[in-house]
C-alpha cells in the first residue's frame, strides 16, 4: 500500500534532506486536510493526500515514520493576490503543473508563469506506519 505525502517547498529549503525514488526517509507525518490543498492541486488530487511532512515540531510529537519513496512530483502553480484583501497570495485553481523528478532538494527549475509550491510524494511505509 502507498501513501501520498505533501512536502512544502519552504520545509525542504529550511532543513530538509534531499530524497528521491528508492530512498528510505524518516519523517514526522501529520494527517492532511484535503481542503488545504484543493486550490493548489485540485479536488481529486487533494483527496488523495493523506499526510503532510513536518520539520518544525508543529505535530503532536509523533515519532518519525520510515517510508520508502516511490515517486516525487514537483508542484508548480500560478498565484494571485487574494480578493479577500490583506495582500496575501493564493493559488489560482486550474493552473497547476506536476513535474516528475528524480531528486527533491527544495529547489526547482523556474517555470514560466508559475511558482514552485512543494512536492507530492508517493511512498510505501516501511515496517509499522501510516496506511499499514
Amino acid at each position: 500500500m502507498t501513501v501520498t505525502v505533501w512536502v512544502d517547498d519552504w520545509q525542504m529549503q529550511c532543513c530538509g534532506e534531499s530524497f528521491g525514488p528508492g530512498d528510505v526517509v524518516s519523517w514526522e507525518l501529520i494527517e492532511a486536510d484535503p481542503e488545504d490543498y484543493a486550490d493548489l492541486v485540485g479536488d481529486e488530487v487533494a483527496a488523495g493526500i493523506g499526510f503532510r511532512e513536518e520539520h518544525h515540531g508543529q505535530g503532536a510529537g509523533d515519532a518519525p515514520v520510515a517510508l520508502e519513496v516511490v515517486g516525487v512530483d514537483e508542484v508548480h502553480c500560478r498565484y494571485e493576490v487574494s480578493s479577500r484583501g490583506g495582500g496575501v497570495s493564493e493559488p489560482v485553481p486550474g493552473t497547476t503543473e506536476f513535474v516528475p523528478v528524480e531528486r527533491a532538494d527544495g529547489w526547482a527549475k523556474t517555470r514560466a508563469g508559475v511558482r514552485f509550491a512543494g512536492y507530492l510524494v508517493t511512498a510505501r511505509p516501511v515496517g509499522e506506519g501510516p496506511g499499514r
